[in-house]
């Protein structure tokens, strides 16, 4: 992901209710309304709802870095693919893998991308969509240290974290079927770079090969999800745009005690997976912590390691989702 300032993105955010397909503008519109209707109202934790194991997701989260760079291309993002399908083809009803090409605008490389989709309750017509990315970045463009700049990041938490918790997640939903239809969303290519023109790639691919009849009425993002000094404050785009799913997501977080790291607060303007579905109509919230180490330290370095993942961070988040999904969604 990338900070908004400087971005044109956010204007072409804006423009989503007058984009010229005006079928996608009243999706956008109707989603949102029955988004805002569908909250239960429940004031405690959903009764019977299954637990998250926080442990498990770190140790997913270290089975991945210990892949190596998951960056499209290498050995680490094919061991990385094939590893994630064999393990949702043993949970979900429905695993597809959709491959597709990119040719960089910065260097004219070609990259082999894959977004994968493991789909719970297939048959539902109602749907929630949760996703995170799935590759690493290939520089340490933040690192302080010249010398390590050229470095590919490990991508613990960013990357690694939302990956983890979808995963662990899968294992509850394929012992506890959810109330509705969930669709766990792997993106390929968010954070290739160097700009935004070469990121976001396997969710701006998702966006525009959606079938209009199996579009969810809402998305989560989960992106940097586990830093051990944690802090969800609304990402600011998902504020503007997306403000039904992020009552939804807060509140649950709330009712589960977590509103301490939950604030309501609205924080900077992210360019992050969600803007492609907030642009086809799909409203999304990005929940991210975009403060990973002191002042930021650790993102886009090669300090995006395990040690820096926390798993009772991980465990609070995969909870709130866990929360959302068995309180109906």
């Amino acid at each position: 992901m990338e900070r908004s300032a400087g971005l044109a993105l956010p204007v072409a955010v804006t423009a989503v209710p007058r984009r010229p397909v005006s079928v996608r503008g009243l999706l956008f519109l109707l989603a949102a309304a029955i988004v805002s209707g569908c909250d239960d109202g429940v004031q405690g934790p959903t009764p019977g709802r299954p637990a998250f194991d926080g442990s498990l997701a770190l140790d997913l989260v270290r089975t991945q870095v210990a892949f190596g760079p998951r960056v499209p291309g290498t050995d680490g993002h094919a061991a990385q693919l094939a590893w994630m399908l064999a393990r949702l083809d043993s949970l979900a009803p429905v695993v597809t893998a959709d491959t597709f090409t990119h040719v960089t605008t910065a260097s004219a490389d070609t990259l082999t991308l894959v977004n994968v989709r493991a789909r719970f309750q297939p048959e539902a017509t109602r749907r929630i969509l949760l996703l995170a990315h799935w590759d690493t970045r290939p520089t340490s463009d933040q690192s302080t240290d010249p010398e390590r700049a050229a470095l590919p990041v490990p991508g613990a938490n960013d990357g690694g974290s939302g990956t983890a918790v979808l995963l662990a997640l899968a294992e509850l939903l394929a012992s506890a079927p959810p109330p509705l239809g969930v669709d766990l969303l792997f993106v390929d290519g968010e954070d290739y770079g160097p700009g935004v023109e070469d990121m976001l790639l396997g969710a701006r691919r998702y966006a525009d090969t959606l079938e209009e009849d199996d579009r969810p009425i809402y998305g989560v993002l989960l992106d940097m999800v586990g830093d051990a000094d944690p802090l969800f404050p609304v990402e600011g785009i998902s504020s503007q745009f997306a403000s039904p799913v992020v009552r939804k997501v807060w509140r649950a977080a709330e009712r589960l005690g977590h509103a301490r790291y939950f604030p309501s607060s609205v924080g900077q303007d992210l360019t992050d997976d969600h803007v492609p579905l907030i642009q086809a109509g799909i409203p999304t919230a990005n929940v991210i912590d975009f403060s990973y180490g002191p002042a930021n330290a650790f993102w886009h370095t090669p300090d995006d390691v395990p040690s820096n993942v926390s798993a009772e961070t991980l465990g609070m988040v995969g909870e709130v989702v866990t929360e959302l999904i068995y309180s109906g969604g």
